[in-house]
C-alpha cells in the first residue's frame, strides 16, 4: 500500500495493493493497525455510508459543525472527482481545496480528517461511493458550503450543468460562514 500527501494538511491519497489474476482481483480496503501506522493517527470508525449517484450528480460540500467526521472514502463502482476543502482555522492549508479521481478501476482511497468539507462529482454513468466515518452523522450539526463558491474556485470537471440537491444549491457561500 502506498500513501501520498496532498496539498491539504493531513489529507492522504491511499493506493491499496491490488492482487490480480485471471479470476479477478482482491484488495484490502481497511485494516486498522496498518492504516493507523501509515496515516499516523488513531482511527475508530463508527458508521459506514454508501451512496449511488448517476452521472453529473454533484454532492457537497458537506461537513459536521461541532462533531466533525473523519472519512475514509472509496468508490466500489464507477468514477468520481472527489473534493476536500480545508475549513479548519489555523491549518497550514486553510482555505484551499484538493481534488482527486477515485474509481473502481484505480482503487484509490482518500483519507479526510475531521473538520474538512467534502464533496464529489460523478464522472461515470453511475458511481457507488462508500465511506467510513469516525463520528455519527447528526442532522442538526450538518453544515454545507456552496459547491460553486467563486472564492473557493473549485475546478470541477463539469460537462454541462451538474445535478445538485436544492439543499446544496442553497448552501451558504464560504465568506458568510468562515
Amino acid at each position: 500500500m502506498n500513501v501520498f500527501d496532498t496539498q491539504i494538511h493531513d489529507v492522504k491519497l491511499i493506493q491499496p495493493q491490488v492482487f490480480s489474476d485471471e479470476r479477478g482481483y482482491f484488495l484490502e480496503t481497511f485494516q486498522k493497525e496498518r492504516y493507523e501506522a501509515l496515516l499516523g493517527c488513531s482511527l475508530q470508525f463508527v458508521q459506514d455510508n454508501y451512496s449511488r449517484s448517476k452521472q453529473g450528480v454533484l454532492r457537497g460540500l458537506h461537513f459536521q459543525k461541532t462533531q466533525p467526521q473523519g472519512k475514509l472514502i472509496r468508490v466500489s463502482e464507477g468514477e468520481i472527482f472527489d473534493v476536500v476543502f480545508d475549513r479548519r482555522a489555523g491549518s497550514p492549508s486553510f482555505g484551499r481545496w484538493v481534488g482527486r479521481i477515485l474509481s473502481s478501476s484505480n482503487h484509490h482511497q482518500l483519507w479526510v480528517p475531521p473538520g474538512l468539507a467534502h464533496g464529489f462529482l460523478v464522472l461515470s454513468e453511475s458511481a457507488d461511493v462508500e465511506y467510513k466515518c469516525t463520528t455519527f452523522y447528526n442532522p442538526s450539526d450538518e453544515g454545507a458550503i456552496r459547491w460553486d463558491d467563486p472564492e473557493i474556485a473549485i475546478e470541477w470537471p463539469l460537462n454541462g450543468k451538474p445535478l445538485v440537491s436544492e439543499k446544496d444549491q442553497n448552501a451558504p457561500f464560504w465568506t458568510t460562514i468562515k
